[in-house]
């Protein structure tokens, strides 16, 4: 199921791994685990917020995905499935 999460980070926590470099990989590693098919980086709401979209084939997955988030940026952290067209105009067909 694809599924989006949005971690927004913790400004202090951010700042702190900003400054001592580690930002950037911590980043990498958690792009690299999941191989999301798009990630994005804004400031929402004035504070650091990931996007990130890949598929996740089973609940089980929840715990690892989240928890880096979690206990290295001191995020909040929403997991939710979304649709694409296609996925949207199947789930519509079957309305009928």
């Amino acid at each position: 199921m694809r599924v989006m999460l949005k971690a927004t980070l913790d400004t202090e926590k951010s700042n702190e791994l900003i400054r001592s470099g580690k930002m950037p990989e911590m980043i990498k590693e958690i792009l690299d685990h999941l191989k999301p098919e798009a990630a994005y980086f804004a400031p929402l709401g004035g504070r650091r917020t990931c996007l990130l979209f890949f598929d996740m084939k089973d609940s089980s997955e929840l715990p690892p995905v989240g928890e880096p988030f979690l206990t290295e940026f001191n995020a909040e952290v929403e997991v939710c499935p979304i649709m694409i067209g296609d996925d949207l105009q199947k789930g519509l067909s079957q309305l009928r």
